[in-house]
């Protein structure tokens, strides 16, 4: 199993950045994901999309996020 705090937690501490399709991007967050039994993988979240990795660290996914509009009072 990959160590995430190991490969990301830099990214959550500084200033450094993903590159996806030339732009670069701020992690917000990371975890993994499960098929209910087991670990099947992990995601990344950035402030504009989630991306999935399987286990082997293989890209299967970029989903983007939904903008949450709320007036402030």
């Amino acid at each position: 199993m990959i160590n995430l705090d190991a490969r990301y937690l830099d990214y959550l501490k500084s200033n450094k950045k993903l590159r996806i399709d030339g732009e670069e991007h701020r992690v917000r967050g990371y975890g993994y994901t499960d098929d209910g039994q087991t670990i099947d993988g992990y995601y990344l979240t950035t402030d504009k999309h989630t991306l999935y990795y399987n286990n082997d660290a293989e890209f299967l996914r970029m989903e983007a996020l939904q903008e949450v509009a709320q007036k402030v009072a």
